[in-house]
This record gives C-alpha cells, structure tokens and sequence, in this order.
C-alpha cells in the first residue's frame, strides 16, 4: 500500500504524468456523466425489476456502468467494439492476409484497428436492434415506428463509437488501457451501492454471512495478486564474444513467463461471446415468425444463455479457459522468442537454439498456463456460486469475482504502466 501511494505522489509530482493522470481522470469523469443520460419512453422501474431478477443482463449492467439498466445513450457500453476484435483475432487464425497483418507489427496493428472500429458499427447496430426486441417484449418500452426504431438504433451505435473513442484518447494521452480503464470505472461506480444495499438488508444470520463474504472477497483478491504477479523464470545465458582483447557477452538473464500471461482479456471476451446467442434467441422469439418449432428452439436457447443453470456456468467455464490458451498463443510467440535469442546468442541451458528451444517455451507455457486459465474460470462462475452459497444477499454481481479481477488486474497494471514511465524519465534525466 506504501509502494502504491509512493507511486501516486511521485507520479503527481512529475508535470508530464501529473497531466496524464488529470487528463484520464477528466475522461472518466466524462463517461460517468454521459453514463446518466436516457433515452426517453422507457419503463425505469421495470427495466431494473429485469435486470435485478436476470443474471446475466445484470453482468452486462455492471460492466457498462450501469448505463445499461438506466437506458442511457451508451447502454451498448464496450460489448460490440470486443465482440469486433474477437472477430478479427479468430480470422486471423484463418485468413493469412489478416495473420500477415498481426505479425507486420505497429502498422498491421493499426489496420487491424482501424478494420475493427470499422466492425463496431454494424455490431452496435444489431445489439440495438436485439435490445429494442427483448425490451419491448418484457413492456418497457412501446413499440417504435420505423424512423423512431432508426433513431433509436443511431443514438446507441454512436453511444458505442463514443465510448471507444474515449477509451483509445486514455491509451494515447493518459494512463493505461483505455478500454480496460473503462470497463473499471464502471464495475467501481456500481460497488459502493452495491456495498450498502447488501448491508443495510443484513441482519441476524444474514449479518454473519456478510461477514463470511467479506473474508471471500478478501481471499479473492490475495489469490488474483498472487496469480497475476506469479512468473516462472526461464533461464537464459548469454555467449561470450571475443573482439580483440575485449570480451562481450557471457551474462546471465531470466525470461519471465506470467502464469497468467492473458490477464482479465479471456473473460470480457467469454462475456461478450456469451451475450450474442441469447440476443439473437430473444430476436427469433419476439420477431413475430410463424414459426413454432423454431420459436421454440430460439426460447430454449434463450432460457440457457439468460437464468442461472449448470450448462450456463459450465459452459461460461470451458469459454474462458479456451480464450485464455487462444489469447496466450496471440500475445506470446515462442517461436520468435526463440529466434531472437539465437540472434543475439542467448540460450536456455541444456537446450538447443533455434526449433527446438522454441518447443521448449511452448512446453513450459502450455503447462503453466492450465491452473492460470483454471483460477480465471473459476473466478467468472464465482458469482453463482456465491448466490447458492449465499442466497440471502441479494444481487451480489457487482462484488464477484469477475469484477475484483478487473479492478485489481487495472490498478496493478495502471501501477506498473507509471512506475515504467518514471524510470523512463529517470534514465532521460540520467541522460541529460
């Protein structure tokens, strides 16, 4: 805690940070307000009835700041923007053209941005459309006329463009991940209600199990420090190089290799993945088709991906731990690793250059990686087992642990991003 607020006041002091740290903080104030702006002729009293009794919207609440269950003019929030890069990262496994552009570094990068907000818009469009339909089928908003729906659906889609557009001027101008950064103040806006409903509502037996959650929680967030600060060392010796009388070279590194090398990347993914089926379910359902087998088939659906069931949770579990492994293989390439080293003249020990220490890293990630994407899968379905642990609390979401993850991940990271730029000025003025 010392550390963190050593941090904070050294960043503070330095003007360049300091003006970051103030421009973030202006954008994240901006958010929060438009947050609390509503599109009007909805029901508000039943869209939160809805959204107390459905789980998983309530998730997709808590991640939009709550501006979701307030109907405001961002209620899509960041889900059609990942849903967007979700898409371009599979195709790149599939399309060589967009796998040239991944590996082309800063420049592929940003074609493969620029593709991907291009995406968002038709993205945020259909989600506009799927939540008019299960709205309007559950009474809270009336049926629209045709250029009243077109209005509708161009004020959300650009209430998402917005958002990303605040989310990319954080990661230029200000601290972090912008997009990250987001998503973390709208789960933290959402705990301090959260935090006093639940204990205003404890009393007697309840007031004990507000005070076994509590040291859950606790437990929660010792675990996520620990598992996103958990590294395996590889070691990595370096040859010696003769040139004249003078020798270079010869010294000894580690490579670091994170046990949970995706971060909270796997879940926001698993999250926004698990939303589309029930979207387009509830579509099928309230579109009107003359259809029964199909209505039926789409309200089954619609029933596994919207209540608290074990195919749910399972099937929440198994996505993360798949995105967890897909996000690795992205962010982490052995085989250029490897090839690096043996430009340079490092080496692992006992292995040889080249394919085969390639392998090797594979080896070791593959490994390392289970209990990591095990402990992250287990934290996204932590929220339903607390309410059977726990059925007396109430709506516990914007406490579970999918939330703790994010905030803790985007404080440690938002922590190591400063810490990393006041070494860089360290070593500037060193220069100087």
């Amino acid at each position: 805690m010392n550390k963190f607020l050593n941090i904070l006041r050294n960043a503070w002091k330095t003007p360049d940070l300091r003006a970051k740290v103030v421009f973030t903080l202006l954008l994240l104030t901006i958010y929060r307000i438009i947050a609390h702006i509503p599109i009007p002729g909805v029901n508000f009293e039943a869209l939160k009835n809805l959204f107390a009794q459905n789980q998983f919207l309530g998730l997709l609440n808590m991640f939009s700041g709550g501006a979701l269950a307030n109907f405001s003019i961002i209620a899509l929030g960041l889900n059609p923007y990942i849903n967007s890069s979700i898409i371009f990262q599979l195709l790149g496994m599939v399309f060589p053209k967009i796998e040239e552009m991944q590996k082309e570094g800063e420049s592929g990068m940003r074609k493969i941005n620029q593709y991907t907000r291009i995406l968002t818009v038709p993205l945020a469009a259909i989600q506009s459309i799927s939540i008019y339909f299960l709205l309007r089928s559950q009474g809270i908003i009336q049926g629209l006329k045709v250029s009243e729906l077109a209005i509708l659906i161009i004020t959300l889609t650009t209430g998402a463009v917005l958002l990303v557009w605040l989310g990319e001027l954080i990661t230029e101008y200000g601290i972090g991940n912008g997009i990250s950064f987001l998503i973390f103040a709208g789960i933290l806006s959402g705990m301090p209600i959260s935090i006093t409903q639940i204990a205003v509502t404890q009393t007697g037996e309840g007031f004990f199990n507000l005070i076994l959650f509590a040291a859950l929680a606790l437990l929660v967030i010792g675990g996520i420090v620990l598992v996103n600060e958990a590294q395996r060392q590889i070691p990595i010796q370096y040859a010696r190089r003769v040139r004249g009388t003078r020798q270079y070279g010869g010294g000894t590194t580690h490579l670091p290799l994170r046990l949970n090398q995706a971060g909270v990347i796997p879940i926001i993914f698993a999250i926004s993945l698990m939303l589309i089926p029930g979207m387009v379910a509830n579509f099928i359902v309230n579109s009107g088709i003359n259809m029964p087998r199909v209505i039926n088939i789409a309200q089954f659906i619609s029933d596994l991906f919207t209540h608290d069931n074990l195919f749910y949770a399972a099937f929440y579990f198994i996505l993360v731990l798949a995105f967890t492994y897909f996000y690795t293989a992205v962010t982490f390439n052995p085989e250029k690793i490897a090839e690096n080293l043996q430009k340079n003249g490092g080496f692992i020990p006992g292995i040889r250059p080249g394919r085969i220490t390639a392998n090797y890293l594979n080896w070791i990630l593959t490994r390392i990686t289970l209990p990591g994407a095990i402990f992250l899968g287990v934290i996204a379905v932590l929220p339903m087992l607390t309410r059977f642990a726990f059925p007396t609390m109430g709506n516990v979401l914007s406490l579970g642990g999918t939330s703790i993850l994010i905030v803790v991940s985007v404080v440690l990271e938002t922590v190591k991003s400063m810490e990393a730029m006041m070494l860089m000025r360290s070593y500037e003025g060193f220069l100087e």
